[in-house]
């Protein structure tokens, strides 16, 4: 199909950009630098230190990799359209911000559900521990935690290429396939079926594994001792916080995308476009930092080792 008349998407979600642009700059760039340090903070500890090469660990780099890796396909191209005269995206680009957007959210999802397998096993089943949960079996499902996500939306890209499109402005400050398909001038009952099964079998089955996974670890956390208790917590509660936050983030983001109400104000409605991008990535390392005592130590020994080296310098 030809697409020779298409050429550039305008996105028309920036609000009174004229005159708070360099406000809105210096905003974004400082979240974004906080996002890439504190994460690569975390990621470096536990990649130096050999005592934290382990599954649950090993995910924790993945998640906060994986955080890295959503922002990076949104924050660069919205620095720079807060500095531009113009916020346009061409139409290739703009495809490819969505599909690398999408995996980082299906990623996210199985990632969290493979995390909870691993306290699952962990607390539920100790003694299996070592069979269960292989390094093989925690690289194996961080490799089909990109993967799956990939083909499933590579396909989903496919269905949106074909597609003609009669109208060629975003009202968002970045690119979505839904509002892409939002633009054809034909019938998208292909896209929107797939769309949903996409997000059924993507979404579903992981968040009601952590819902049940969960459960099981309470129910025997009743019936241990105290400390038992204490030390479950300390391991399982960063993760179910992060669970909550990028899950609500995201219910925000769907419902907000499809509804369109007009009573919200636009600016409101902008906001809560990236707080799956904001939010999430930014506390996630600050979360598990300051819960999971074996990083809070070794974040504490770099700092030391690097005061003792400026002052023998």
């Amino acid at each position: 199909m030809d697409y020779s008349n298409i050429t550039y998407f305008t996105l028309d979600g920036h609000v009174n950009l004229q005159n708070y642009r360099y406000i809105y700059f210096t905003i974004t760039f400082t979240v974004y630098i906080m996002i890439v340090c504190f994460n690569t903070v975390i990621i470096f500890v536990i990649y130096r230190n050999k005592c934290l090469h382990e599954p649950m660990y090993i995910f924790i780099a993945a998640l906060l990799f994986n955080a890295l890796f959503g922002t990076t396909a949104l924050y660069p191209k919205l620095l720079t359209d807060l500095l531009s005269e113009k916020q346009i995206a061409s139409y290739e680009l703009c495809l490819l911000q969505a599909f690398l957007l999408y995996v980082y959210v299906l990623s996210e999802f199985t990632l969290l559900s493979a995390m909870a397998y691993d306290r699952y096993v962990s607390i539920c089943k100790p003694l299996q521990y070592a069979t269960l949960v292989k390094m093989y079996t925690v690289k194996m499902l961080i490799f089909l935690s990109w993967v799956f996500p990939c083909c499933e939306l590579g396909v989903a890209l496919i269905l949106t290429f074909r597609l003609q499109l009669c109208k060629f402005k975003l009202n968002r400050i970045y690119c979505d396939n839904y509002s892409i398909v939002k633009l054809s001038c034909k019938e998208t009952s292909i896209n929107n079926t797939y769309g949903l099964f996409i997000f059924s079998i993507a979404v579903f089955p992981p968040v009601i594994f952590i819902i049940y996974s969960y459960i099981r670890i309470l129910s025997v956390c009743l019936k241990n001792s105290k400390d038992f208790r204490r030390k479950a917590l300390q391991t399982c509660l960063p993760h179910l916080l992060i669970f909550i936050i990028f899950s609500v983030n995201i219910c925000f983001e769907i419902i907000n995308n499809r509804l369109e109400s007009k009573h919200i104000p636009h600016i409101i409605v902008m906001i809560m476009s990236v707080e799956y991008l904001l939010i999430p990535p930014l506390f996630n390392p600050i979360i598990y930092g300051l819960k999971l005592q074996e990083i809070l130590n070794s974040i504490r020994r770099l700092i030391s080792c690097k005061k003792r080296a400026q002052i023998s310098f």
